[in-house]
This record gives structure tokens, C-alpha cells and sequence, in this order.
């Protein structure tokens, strides 16, 4: 009798100990709380990428040629409606749904299905999942924009549309799936990439040169002089990326915090450091210092900053700034004369070489001193993150390269890609577009054409009979 009063004191023990843990665990987890500071600086910070995008509009459309201003201005523009769509309906589920194989999201949220005010832990535990899906396909959306600076002046809009939704699908996707997918192989080995150093830049300015040499050089390039139209636009245009970068690199902390805060300041100063050194190297180079220059440097600094943006402190952003700025201008002014491609607008030059420096710059940078979850670089001890950074650096390269190639290919199957030469010597704002982007006084017909826009009959027969092949 003793001994069955010792066994079942010992069950009521027993029993008394593991409710307790039963029913906690059957206790659902609390979801994320939603916070609103964070909330609302992750939306003023998509709103910001946004702006990025006719930002690059006139950026690059103050570049071009009078005939070519709008069709150039309409790329980066239409691209915000088409790979917003895209996004939405299916982009956003290939690079950030749930993983398959470490390559691709699983197609789980697609139509934004699952994707709604609620946190999703994995990406932001405190704001909801629309708000990190919405910042995110803002990036997506200047990434394709971007591209269109190497073929500008050339590209059918068919052509440019169809290869825009591919590219996307195609590279952009898997890509940032690889980088900032949870699961994705990339993440898994450890490359850094705070912002878009391999997943914006690098892959558009690759993919842009590839393109570049696809379709071959404009009419008359190397023979005729080819001056940006407008100026102050392009300066306008590079004054709103500068703005909304912080948008784009402070961000991407994806919470008000003080490493956002970081990545504000030194998103700034390689950005400064990067304007000064351009138009240094420029001044002793050609003997002037030009606006076009302090304009293309203050993007070059920005370009490299991006993927350390949230790992480097301030005096390294210095740096990777100035360093920027002479090794973009070399690439625009020395590498790309030397070997004759055609990328009208340094694309390449400025984001390929550019984003491909600032990945290798995190390698050499990059301190847990700054960003706990992090590494440290190479001047920090950790020589093996500078191995890890130049593997994403030539997988990026590598991709962008090849599947711009059969995409392009592929394309070229079915539609004509480039503009003939008689579209080109009108321009493309005529021949794809039926518009001008600026209207002139008609002296010779005496018929006059209002600067708005309005023109009068006579002179618009007049102006279609010089605009308009028989």
C-alpha cells in the first residue's frame, strides 16, 4: 500500500509539471505587432523609390537628343505602370515567396494572395507585409528602368515593352530571390547586399551592355556629335535620384532605427565624395569641369554605396565615394572610347562597374560594429567575405549576361528590335510616338506653333510634310 501511494504521488507530481507545458504549447503565438513609426517610414520610403523612377526620366532624357526626349522619357515612365502590374500579379511571389530549392518563390502569393496587413516575420516583424511588398517592387521597378539608358535612341518601344516583362520575369526575380529571398542560395552563402548592389545595379548595367552591343551603335555614332539637349533637365533628374536614394538605402533597414539612420548619412557622404572626385578627375582630364559630370559622379557615388549602405560607417563610405567617381568616369571616358560600344547614356559604365566596385567595396568595408547581423569585411578580419561578395558579384554578372542574350534573341524571332535607319534620323519620338517634345515657330511657312503643345493647322501640315517620310 505504501509503495502504490509513493507511484501515485509521484504521477500527480508528474502531471502537475507537464499540464502546464501541454497547454502552453497548444497556446497559439502572438502575432507581430505592427508598429507604426516603422510603418509609416517604410511607405515615405517607398514613395521616395517611386520618385526615383521620373527622377530617371528626366535624368536621362535630358541627355538625348531633342527628337529622341520623349520616347527616352517614356521608357522609365511606362515601366513603372507595366512592372508594377507584374509585381503584384506574380514578380512578387517569384522573388520573395515561400522557397523552392534555394532558386525561385514558390508561386503561393500570387495576385498578392496571403499578402496582407498582417507582418510576415520572415521579412519585417513590424510593418505589414503590403507595406515590405510595395517597397520592394519599387525596386523593381527602377532596376528595368535603368536598362534603357544603354539603348537609348534606338529601341522599337514593341520590342523594349516585351523585353522589359521577360527581363523581369526572367533575371530581376530570380535574382533578388537568390540575394533577399528567404532561402535563397545567395543569402544562404552569405553575400551582402543592403540595397541593390547585385540585384539592381550590376544586373541592369550588364544586361544593358549586352543589349548595347546586340543591336549595335546608333546612326552616325563616332562621326557625329551626339550632345545631351537639356542640361538643367538632367540636373533636375539627378537631384530627385539623390533625394529619393534615401528612400532606397535608409529604407531598406525597414524600421526607424539607427541603422537606418546609417545608411542614411553614408549614402550622402560617398555620394558628395563621388561628385567631387568625378569632376576633380574630369577638370584635370579635359580641362573642364562640367555639370554633366558633377551630375553622373553624385550617381556613381550613390550606385556604390548601395550595397553597403547598411554594414559600412562613414569615413569607408567616404572611400567607396571617391573611389566611384574616378573608377566610373575611366569607364565612361577611357574604357568605353577605347573599345567603341555604343551605351548611350553610361549605364553600364555608371551601374555595372559602379554596383560591381560597391559589392566588392562591402567585402572590404562591411563591420558588425555597424549592422550586428552582418559580417565583417575584409579590413576587418574576415578576409573570406570579400571571396563571398566577388562569387555574387560574377554569378550576377554571369546571369545577367546570358539570359539578356536569349531573351533579346528570342525576341528578335518574332519583332523587329531595333529602329531602321530612316526612323532614326527622325527620331524616335515621331516614329514610335506621333509626339514631339518640343514645338517650334515656323518662320519659313509663317504659321505659328505655340509652345504648349497647340498647334495650328497650317503649321502642323507644315511640320508633318519635314517630320514625316514619303
Amino acid at each position: 500500500m505504501k509503495k502504490l501511494w509513493t507511484i501515485f504521488s509521484m504521477c500527480l507530481l508528474l502531471m502537475f509539471i507537464l499540464v502546464p507545458v501541454v497547454f502552453a504549447s497548444e497556446t497559439p503565438a502572438e502575432p507581430p505587432k505592427i508598429d507604426t513609426g516603422d510603418t509609416t517610414f517604410v511607405l515615405m520610403s517607398a514613395a521616395l523609390v517611386m520618385l526615383m523612377t521620373p527622377g530617371l526620366a528626366l535624368f536621362y532624357g535630358g541627355m538625348v537628343r531633342t527628337k529622341n526626349a520623349l520616347s527616352t522619357i517614356m521608357q522609365s515612365f511606362f515601366v513603372i505602370g507595366l512592372v508594377s502590374v507584374q509585381w503584384v500579379l506574380f514578380g512578387y511571389s517569384l522573388a520573395f515567396g515561400p522557397d523552392i530549392n534555394h532558386f525561385i518563390g514558390a508561386l503561393d502569393w500570387i495576385g498578392l494572395n496571403g499578402v496582407g496587413q498582417e507582418a510576415n516575420a520572415d521579412y519585417a516583424a513590424t510593418i505589414p507585409h503590403q507595406a515590405f511588398m510595395i517597397f520592394q517592387g519599387m525596386f523593381a521597378v527602377i532596376t528595368a528602368g535603368l536598362i534603357t539608358g544603354a539603348f537609348a535612341e534606338r529601341m522599337k518601344f514593341g520590342a523594349f515593352v516585351v523585353f522589359t516583362l521577360l527581363w523581369t520575369t526572367f533575371v530581376y526575380d530570380p535574382i533578388a530571390h537568390w540575394v533577399w529571398g528567404v532561402g535563397g542560395w545567395m543569402r544562404e552563402l552569405g553575400v551582402l547586399d543592403f540595397a541593390g548592389g547585385t540585384v539592381v545595379h550590376i544586373i541592369s548595367g550588364v544586361s544593358g551592355l549586352v543589349i548595347a552591343l546586340m543591336i549595335g551603335k546608333r546612326k552616325g555614332y563616332g562621326s557625329e556629335v551626339m550632345m545631351p539637349h537639356h542640361l538643367p533637365m538632367t540636373v533636375i533628374g539627378a537631384s530627385l535620384l539623390w533625394f529619393g536614394w534615401f528612400g532606397f538605402n535608409a529604407g531598406s533597414a525597414l524600421s526607424a532605427n539607427g541603422l537606418a539612420a546609417s545608411a542614411f548619412v553614408v549614402t550622402h557622404v560617398a555620394a558628395a565624395a563621388a561628385t567631387v572626385s568625378w569632376v576633380l578627375v574630369e577638370w584635370m582630364h579635359h580641362g573642364k569641369p562640367t555639370i554633366l559630370g558633377a551630375a553622373s559622379g553624385c550617381v556613381a557615388g550613390l550606385v556604390a554605396i548601395t550595397p553597403a549602405a547598411g554594414f559600412v560607417s562613414v569615413v569607408p563610405a567616404v572611400i567607396i565615394g571617391l573611389s566611384a567617381g574616378l573608377i566610373c568616369y575611366l569607364a565612361v571616358a577611357v574604357l568605353k572610347p577605347k573599345l567603341g560600344y555604343d551605351d548611350s547614356l553610361d549605364a553600364f559604365g555608371v551601374h555595372g562597374i559602379g554596383g560591381t566596385w560597391g559589392a566588392i567595396a562591402t567585402g572590404l568595408f562591411a563591420s558588425k560594429a555597424v549592422n550586428p547581423a552582418g559580417a565583417d569585411g575584409l579590413f576587418y578580419g574576415n578576409a573570406s567575405q570579400l571571396t563571398t561578395q566577388l562569387i555574387g558579384v560574377g554569378v550576377s554578372w554571369v546571369v545577367a549576361a546570358v539570359m539578356t542574350f536569349i531573351i533579346i534573341k528570342f525576341i528578335g524571332m518574332f519583332m523587329q528590335v531595333r529602329a531602321n535607319a530612316d526612323q532614326e534620323v527622325q527620331g524616335l519620338d515621331i516614329t514610335e510616338h506621333g509626339e514631339r517634345g518640343y514645338a517650334y515657330q515656323d518662320f519659313m511657312a509663317g504659321s505659328p506653333v505655340n509652345f504648349g503643345g497647340s498647334v495650328s493647322p497650317t503649321a502642323h501640315e507644315s511640320l508633318a510634310k519635314k517630320t514625316t517620310l514619303a
